[in-house]
């Protein structure tokens, strides 16, 4: 197998700008993530690895390479092989020094906790890990049965204008305003032997923006799309990062069976696993759990301009409201999309019965029954809440009628994943209770309708995590509400979300944040008023007139 030549030192002179973006862009990815990853493409020690080439184009600090070194000493103890002979089965990539150094040092150590000689380990980490920038390698150098990694975020303004010219002219697909990442995924695509396959875990934008449209037509001519996991809602780096990431799997080969899968903020290295269980067993054909959805479909989308789940000409007008408008989730104007509590025993933590615990211990709820009529109809549900306003655990001493409550069922709470990772809080809920949520005006959504269903509640519950929320420093609620209960602002929504079965949406957090919006200060007086009127009457009709006026549509195209 032939190693990578390397470049001369003036090819690989990194502009000091670069190095800043570049390290401005590292997001580092978790080892459970890694290790799904792996998983998912078969990258597993029951293969002889050492016969096989995986590429890594920017190792980072080594989050990659430490699950690939296990992997690899564990297949060649398997296959009885000396660890040597994996010296060209590995090659990895960054621009910085100080990551290359930390990449062989994290490689050195995992091989020799393995308990393989020392300089047989360094001598492979070294001929593993290279200082070097992979867009700019000839393809030849670098072919691949994988390759894997976390793209680097870095924004294009930030990338010199004589660097990018040189992507540009090695990365056809980085047209407009493409992302790095674009480029990443197709040399990397471009390199993958017969068969071979690409896991990233990047952010999934390419897969609807206008920027992306090359590589997508690049993967449906060329490749088979046979993965997308979308992740947004999930921990999967080790600091938080608004990247929207998804994990996409490609192959080398025609296109074939693909599915389309959303995990949430409850999918961790357990469930990874059950996900990976069940994607590998190729039935059934769809996956429903607390943490995630999935569903298997014949091929992947055809087109590169449709790969949501719309009409060209729904898509067009979607990504023209891209471009024009705000997102809803805004930082200027003080809006956020949240989701209610998720407390891990609903049976425990949630009651009708107003003598159960201590008055102040009483949090009144929102339920999704709560909204079905469009008006809050409060049934009288609590939360038992272990929270205080600071965000501490209360005090049980403190409230001997709570402390009874929870005792008489401690043997289930303390039976709960939360529980067992942090024993000494046992009675604590999954999530903090936001004690200044429940005085907001806010709107509520189901989770689960047919069509979209905003809801206000003037202030005074809490959400049950069944519904997720809108607050709005600047926003008037009953416009706002106007606005999303339109047929407007429920396109956004039917175009990304994964639809259940009869045509139920999926009104999730990451959904709504696809909503685009003006800015409220643009909206005229009379349409403020028709939006308002159309909420509190619950006219759709009325609402989506306003609507098209608000976003200068002529019209909806189906």
């Amino acid at each position: 197998m032939a190693t990578f030549a390397l470049f001369s030192t003036d090819d690989l002179s990194i502009p000091q700008s670069l190095q800043e973006a570049v390290e401005h862009g590292e997001v580092f990815t978790r080892a459970w993530v890694v290790e799904l990853i792996l998983d998912l493409l078969g990258y597993t020690a029951e293969k002889d690895l050492c016969d096989l080439r995986l590429v890594e184009p920017a190792c980072g600090g080594g989050a990659f390479l430490a699950v690939i070194a296990s992997r690899m000493s564990a297949a060649c103890h398997a296959h009885r092989r000396p660890i040597a002979d994996a010296i060209d089965a590995v090659r990895a990539f960054d621009l910085l020094d100080r990551n290359v150094e930390q990449s062989r040092t994290l490689v050195t150590a995992t091989l020799r906790e393995a308990g393989w000689d020392q300089r047989d380990s360094a001598r492979v980490a070294r001929a593993w890990v290279r200082q070097g920038d992979y867009l700019l390698q000839p393809d030849a150098e670098h072919r691949a049965d994988y390759v894997v990694g976390n793209p680097p975020y870095i924004r294009l303004e930030e990338v010199p204008d004589d660097r990018m010219a040189a992507y540009r002219r090695s990365c056809s697909t980085m047209g407009g305003r493409a992302d790095i990442y674009i480029g990443f995924y197709e040399k990397a695509l471009r390199s993958l032997n017969r068969g071979g396959q690409l896991g990233f875990i990047c952010a999934d934008r390419w897969m609807r923006n206008q920027y992306g449209r090359r590589l997508r037509e690049l993967v449906t001519k060329h490749f088979s799309m046979d993965l997308a996991l979308v992740m947004h809602d999930v921990d999967a780096f080790d600091d938080q990062v608004s990247a929207y990431p998804a994990i996409t799997l490609i192959s080398n080969k025609a296109q074939g069976a693909a599915v389309a899968a959303n995990a949430n903020r409850a999918f961790e290295a357990r469930q990874a696993r059950n996900f990976t269980d069940w994607y590998q067993q190729g039935e059934p054909p769809t996956l429903a759990t607390a943490s995630c959805e999935a569903a298997r479909m014949p091929h992947w989308f055809p087109e590169e301009d449709s790969w949501p789940a719309a009409s060209p000409a729904r898509l067009a007008v979607l990504e023209d409201l891209t471009e024009r408008f705000r997102l809803l989730e805004d930082t200027e104007t003080g809006t956020r999309v949240g989701i209610g509590i998720a407390t891990g025993a609903d049976k425990i933590f949630l009651t009708q019965d107003k003598d159960q615990v201590e008055e102040d211990r009483l949090l009144p709820m929102a339920m999704v029954r709560d909204t079905t009529s469009g008006t809050i109809a409060w049934d009288g549900t609590y939360l038992v809440n272990p929270w205080t306003p600071s965000g501490d655990l209360v005090d049980l001493d403190a409230y001997p009628r709570l402390a009874s409550h929870f005792e008489r069922h401690g043997e289930a709470l303390r039976k709960r994943y939360v529980a067992v990772k942090q024993p000494q809080r046992w009675y604590k809920t999954i999530d903090k209770v936001d004690h200044q949520l429940t005085s907001r005006r806010k709107l509520l959504f189901p989770d689960m309708k047919l069509r979209i269903h905003p809801v206000l509640d003037e202030g005074g519950l809490y959400p049950h995590h069944n519904l997720y929320f809108i607050v709005s420093d600047v926003w008037n609620m009953r416009v706002l509400g106007g606005l999303l209960l339109s047929k407007v602002a429920e396109a956004f929504v039917e175009a990304y979300a994964v639809k259940m079965r009869g045509g139920t949406l999926r009104f999730q957090a990451q959904y709504l944040r696809k909503i685009r919006v003006p800015d409220p200060a643009t909206i005229s007086e009379s349409d403020r008023v028709a939006l308002a009127a159309a909420f509190d009457k619950r006219d759709v009709e009325a609402a989506t007139e306003a609507a098209l006026r608000v976003y200068g549509l002529a019209g909806l195209p189906d």
